[in-house]
């Protein structure tokens, strides 16, 4: 099978027992290599939450890995990744605090509905925390389903969601294979 881009996003707004946000999103990202390769990775961004607003504000991230995983595979991955990091998705509250949060966003062109994923994710645009560091890595990636870029679905966000996002320098140091 041919390598395909896996676009996820990361976010984090409690500590881990890899430390803080930042450093929990450093070791998740380092994780994340064992899918493929890779590819591109985005700034750091401090972001307001969303939904449940009585919680402090996430960091957040958008890498591609290069890989030949099945998108259910991946998300199986990702799911145990949370778990080591500290999250029960059992207790939690939808949209609240977690120490580590990962979302498949894309896998290559796919296009899948089933109980367990959707691809598209199906509110990436809507998101800025989402839609600003895939912006950074892949402005002109066209949507599986709509066809517009990433810079399109950006641009159509309200600019004060878009204000609200505070980009902040890279605490990572990931080696880039690709």
């Amino acid at each position: 099978m041919t390598p395909r881009l896996a676009t996820l996003a990361l976010g984090a707004n409690m500590d881990s027992q890899a430390g803080a946000p930042p450093a929990t999103l450093a070791a998740a990202i380092t994780r994340l290599q064992q899918v493929g390769v890779l590819h591109a990775l985005s700034s750091l961004w401090l972001t307001p939450p969303v939904g449940f607003t009585e919680q402090p504000w996430f960091h957040n991230a958008v890498l591609q890995i290069a890989t030949d995983w099945e998108p259910e595979r991946i998300l199986a991955k990702l799911h145990r990744l949370e778990a080591e990091f500290g999250r029960d998705r059992t207790r939690t509250v939808r949209n609240g605090p977690r120490p580590l949060d990962l979302d498949l966003l894309l896998v290559g062109d796919r296009i899948l509905e089933t109980p367990q994923l959707v691809l598209p994710h199906p509110r990436m645009t809507e998101r800025a925390f989402v839609m600003l560091p895939l912006a950074e890595i892949a402005p002109e990636l066209r949507h599986p389903v709509t066809l517009r870029s990433v810079a399109e679905d950006l641009a159509a966000l309200p600019e004060s969601e878009r204000l609200a996002c505070i980009r902040k320098p890279m605490p990572w140091d990931v080696s880039m294979k690709a």
